[in-house]
């Protein structure tokens, strides 16, 4: 394993950590860096950087090199297709999205762009994608079959065959301002099957959380990780003391 996941892997066992998105279509470099200040100040541990759409090059490796100045933290690249990769980040979520119904996504893109990240010499974090309830974007973009809110037996499923696949991290998806985040039920039975099963992985929870009380349900659930992206952007005077919600319930 690579330096920046045996940091996550080994600090996630310890506490709960939080992660800022960054969109590349939403925001210019400069915004970019002022957003990961902020984020590092209200207590971020990593800046995911990605969107579903509208991203390039060289923007994109413009908002990374930005974030980099503004800010000592990993930047780990969330990318939606080979369009979302650029050298200038650490590390990638190199991701399968399970509940896809087009094999692209599950495992046609990650052929395309694994020689991609190896001479870009990114560190790939394998990352299990499952999208749930809204979905939004990604889930659009990404052809799935959301699961359903109320069934979260199936998104734990999905989930510990990701981790027998090998998967290091299990990202819940809500999708990009969801207007209801994972249930925590389906957190809880989630971390339930993953501790059950002794495989060394955690589960990272993003969309649609916009209150204290929604990130310490997520955390009191089972969640390791909290992804918060839109609410930066939206109301990020909210970030800090969601951050601290969720580390310390």
């Amino acid at each position: 394993m690579g330096r920046i996941l045996d940091k996550i892997l080994a600090d996630s066992q310890e506490r709960r950590l939080h992660f800022t998105l960054i969109d590349p279509e939403k925001v210019g470099a400069l915004k970019a860096g002022e957003l990961a200040r902020l984020a590092y100040d209200a207590g971020t541990d990593a800046i995911l950087v990605g969107g579903s759409i509208g991203v390039f090059e060289p923007h994109l490796g413009k908002i990374v090199r930005e974030i980099k100045n503004n800010v000592d933290l990993p930047v780990i690249l969330f990318p939606s297709n080979i369009n979302g990769l650029t050298g200038e980040a650490d590390a990638v979520l190199f991701m399968t999205m399970l509940n896809s119904e087009d094999p692209y996504y599950i495992s046609g893109v990650q052929m395309q762009a694994s020689t991609i990240v190896l001479r870009l010499g990114l560190e790939p974090i394998p990352t299990s994608y499952i999208v749930v309830g809204y979905g939004g974007t990604a889930g659009y973009v990404g052809r799935a079959r959301p699961v359903p809110y109320d069934k979260p037996e199936i998104a734990a499923s999905y989930a510990l065959a990701g981790a027998m696949l090998g998967s290091k991290l299990i990202y819940l998806e809500a999708g990009s301002g969801a207007p209801r985040p994972v249930p925590p039920e389906m957190v809880s039975l989630t971390r339930k099957l993953l501790d059950k099963s002794r495989l060394d992985t955690r589960i990272i929870v993003g969309g649609g959380v916009r209150s204290p009380q929604t990130a310490e349900s997520l955390a009191r659930a089972g969640a390791h990780i909290l992804v918060t992206g839109n609410l930066i952007e939206e109301n990020p005077m909210l970030l800090p003391s969601i951050v601290e919600a969720f580390k310390k319930a």
